[in-house]
C-alpha cells in the first residue's frame, strides 16, 4: 500500500470552510434583516397605535407558541419569551385565525370571552387586547397583537386595518415565510 501526497488537500479544505462560513455569514444577515424589519415594524405599530405593547407570538407547535419579539412603551410591560395558555387557544381559536380574523376587544373586564383567556389576559396586564393572524403560505405562522395595558381602548377600523397591513408585510417577509 502506498500512500500518495496530495498537494491540492489543503486548498479543497481551505476552501470548503471559506463556503461554510459564507453560509453562515448569509443565514446570519438574513436572519438580521428579518430582526430589523420586524422590530421596526413592531416600534412602528405601537406608537401609531398609542398602545403599551406590540407583540409577536410564534407558533413553534401545534398551536403552541411564544412571545418572540415585543415593542414597548415602558420596559415593566415586558412579556418577551412568554407562552400561552395551551388550553384556551385550540383548533376552533385556530380555524378563526386561519380564515383571517381579527380580534379587538376594547375592555377585557367587560368583553364577552372565555374565562380562562380573560385570566390570560390579566396575568399578562392587558386590559385592551387587538390581535391579527400572520398567515404565511404554511398556514398560520403567528399572531401580531397590540396590548394597551393602563386602560381600556376603543380599536378603529383603520387600527384594524393597520395591523392586518403589518401582519402581511410581516407574513409576505422571505425569511418567516420560509421559517
Amino acid at each position: 500500500m502506498s500512500i500518495q501526497f496530495d498537494p491540492n488537500i489543503h486548498a479543497r479544505s481551505h476552501n470548503s470552510e471559506v463556503g461554510a462560513m459564507k453560509s453562515i455569514l448569509q443565514r446570519l444577515s438574513q436572519t438580521m434583516q428579518r430582526d430589523q424589519l420586524v422590530q421596526s415594524t413592531t416600534d412602528d405599530l405601537r406608537k401609531a397605535l398609542q398602545v403599551d405593547r406590540v407583540v409577536i407570538y410564534y407558533f413553534y407547535n401545534q398551536w403552541e407558541g411564544q412571545v418572540t419579539f415585543e415593542s414597548l412603551s415602558d420596559r415593566k410591560f415586558s412579556i418577551y419569551g412568554s407562552t400561552g395558555p395551551d388550553q384556551c387557544f385550540n383548533d376552533e381559536y385556530a380555524e378563526l385565525y386561519l380564515a383571517g380574523r381579527a380580534r379587538a376587544i376594547a375592555d377585557i373586564e367587560v368583553e364577552s370571552i372565555e374565562p380562562c383567556h380573560r385570566d390570560f389576559l390579566r396575568h399578562l396586564n392587558v386590559r385592551a387586547n387587538l390581535v391579527v393572524p400572520i398567515l404565511t403560505t404554511k398556514g398560520l405562522w403567528g399572531l401580531l397583537a397590540a396590548h394597551h395595558c393602563q386602560g381600556s381602548k376603543v380599536w378603529s377600523d383603520a387600527d384594524i386595518k393597520r395591523m392586518e397591513a403589518d401582519a402581511l408585510v410581516l407574513a409576505t417577509s422571505s425569511s418567516i415565510k420560509d421559517n
